[in-house]
């Protein structure tokens, strides 16, 4: 099943981040990268057109999931799969600390 998030840099909608049968998949928009000065969600993802893919979530996303007795309670309200790290980073992850944030896109909602 896809699954597909916005993905905040402070306010401006930066890139695309989806996961499919074939891995996970992270894209800056266009509109993003025409900004005056647009920074990087990452170090390790930098400012491109070209879409970056990979078979695990990418290091920077999976370190934005919280971790242990957070991780747990977490899963247990939310009955969540320890394993689906997407599921994950998509429900704790709307508010994180810092300037990276991850929203939920409905399958049905247009981009």
């Amino acid at each position: 099943m896809m699954k597909k998030a916005k993905i905040y840099m402070h306010k401006y909608w930066a890139g695309t981040l989806i996961e499919d049968d074939e891995g996970f998949h992270f894209s800056y928009k266009k509109e993003y990268l025409n900004l005056d000065n647009p920074e990087p969600i990452s170090l390790t993802l930098p400012l491109t057109p070209s879409k970056y893919s990979s078979k695990i979530l990418f290091p920077f996303f999976d370190g934005l999931i919280p971790e242990g007795w957070l991780l747990d309670i977490a899963k247990k309200n939310w009955k969540l799969n320890r394993r689906d790290r997407m599921s994950i980073l998509l429900v704790t992850c709307k508010d994180c600390i810092g300037a990276v944030s991850v929203e939920l896109i409905e399958l049905n909602e247009d981009e």
